[in-house]
């Protein structure tokens, strides 16, 4: 449901809602957020709610720090766990700088003019997220230890699979949320597990991977766990991936192939941000985690699958991203690099047909490999042409300030 302003102050008023929580992220995509009572709704949204961004990490410094955000009411949706009686609400924010400019650091917003330029262009792209995370036991003291919550594998049952449970309360908590969980099931790894969504435009696909970590860990933390969503947990265990499958509305077959390979063509230079720590160079390339730049049907080795679907349904699927990737930027990304391929006609490479972790190395020197390292990761973004034009610089420094490259 898509609520106006005044929708927003009556459903507070009715629904005797007592907080209702602006919420942003940092540049890393980690969800921040403030607090307002229902009678600052008015001026939040007519003139913002201020904030210190100093203190958050490239957001800025004691100079410049003060920013504004300013709810969107159509991002309207409860916190399903907070109490029923004086109820807590989420909406998420649009940052501004005191003298009405866009803040640059606001990758909500790099998301959603990436979105409105393709739909100019006359491309609507859509999104659906798999995202995979690890269920941790707690220690005598509620710190999470790696002890995994059971010892399943793929697609196992109960009682094997002890997150069943688990998954199916996230599930109802974000159906309860306005969110469309697709499927879920145990993963390969030790008390690993996958839930997956439905489609959805570029924004809200964002704004649902987004909310989804954070109802992951609250659920988790309320059954006594810890969901784990970093990149390599366990060193001799699958690590965790963050899968989007892009697809087009109104597509033919050459423009899907061009989307696809422009994807390709930027892959190594968008590396970083898709896996922006040094942990995640240690799951690229080993246990279905992709290290070549390559595309295929179906094959889970390759970087982009085209998954087995009706035509209707045709998606592409890009495998090396990990959750701890921001959303915001990893779409806008993608969408950037698709319209890349699709305005210049950019050729689909020949499908690379073979497992390649089981390949001959000689059967792999034809083709590009993505960085195999942070460091590599930081050098190629910043000798992008593309990444340059599409990421501020601030952020690009952000990424990239651990490296010193």
């Amino acid at each position: 449901m898509k609520y106006s302003r005044e929708d927003v102050i009556q459903y507070a008023e009715e629904e005797d809602v007592k907080f209702i929580r602006l919420a942003f992220c940092d540049v890393f995509g980690r969800q921040k957020n403030v607090s307002v009572m229902p009678e600052e709704l008015p001026r939040a949204f007519e003139y913002g709610i201020a904030f210190d961004a100093s203190s958050i990490v490239g957001f800025g410094d004691e100079y410049r720090s003060d920013l504004l955000l300013y709810p969107e009411p159509d991002t309207l949706m409860p916190l399903p766990w907070r109490p029923e009686h004086g109820r807590v609400v989420q909406m998420f924010s649009t940052i501004i700088r005191p003298d009405g400019s866009p803040f640059a650091g606001d990758t909500r917003r790099l998301l959603r003019q990436a979105a409105e330029e393709a739909k100019a262009a006359g491309v609507e792209f859509t999104f659906g997220a798999e995202q995979e995370f690890y269920l941790f036991l707690l220690d005598e003291n509620g710190k999470p230890t790696r002890i995994p919550y059971d010892e399943a594998g793929y697609m196992d049952i109960a009682p094997d699979d002890r997150g069943e449970n688990i998954r199916r309360e996230i599930c109802l908590t974000l159906e309860k949320m306005g969110i469309r969980p697709e499927s879920s099931h145990h993963e390969a790894g030790p008390g690993q597990n996958e839930i997956d969504f439905r489609y959805a435009d570029a924004l809200t696909a964002a704004d649902n991977a987004q909310t989804f970590q954070r109802v992951v860990k609250t659920i988790a933390d309320r059954n006594g766990l810890y969901a784990d969503f970093s990149p390599k947990p366990l060193p001799h265990a699958p690590g965790n991936g963050f899968h989007i499958n892009m697809s087009m509305k109104e597509f033919d077959d050459d423009s899907f192939s061009h989307m696809i390979a422009g994807i390709l063509a930027h892959a190594a230079a968008m590396t970083v941000f898709l896996d922006p720590t040094e942990d995640s160079y240690r799951r690229l390339g080993r246990a279905k985690a992709p290290g070549f730049i390559t595309w295929s049907a179906e094959n889970r080795s390759q970087l982009i699958r085209v998954p087995a679907a009706a035509r209707k349904f045709r998606r592409a699927e890009l495998r090396s991203p990990d959750p701890g990737a921001n959303p915001y930027l990893a779409f806008a990304l993608m969408i950037r690099a698709g319209l890349d391929g699709i305005r210049r006609g950019l050729p689909l490479p020949v499908p690379a047909d073979f497992n390649l972790y089981m390949a001959d190395p000689a059967a792999l020197t034809s083709f590009g490999k993505l960085p195999e390292s942070y460091e590599k990761a930081c050098a190629a973004a910043r000798a992008s042409d593309f990444i340059r034009e599409h990421v501020p610089p601030e952020i690009i420094d952000i990424y990239c300030s651990k490296s010193g490259a």
